[in-house]
């Protein structure tokens, strides 16, 4: 079952780290985004959601991997 757990927990570790870097991608272009934005505009601008889309995803990446470690150290007692 190992076998199986472990190449699990590295494509997860593989997405957290996309996740990570596309959220921080997006983070830098909102940033030059609102420098150049009208300072009465309302709202998230789409760069600010696909940011908290991609570290909501990484949350949720970790989360599974965490899980999956933890089944890995179950089987392995």
């Amino acid at each position: 079952m190992s076998y199986i757990l472990v190449p699990i927990i590295i494509v997860l570790m593989i997405m957290v780290v996309v996740s990570l870097v596309r959220g921080i991608v997006a983070f830098i272009n909102s940033t030059k985004e609102d420098l150049h934005r009208d300072p009465d505009a309302v709202g998230a601008t789409p760069n600010q959601l696909l940011q908290n889309k991609m570290m909501f995803n990484r949350i949720k990446y970790q989360a599974a991997a965490v899980l999956v470690c933890a089944l890995l150290l179950a089987m392995a007692r």
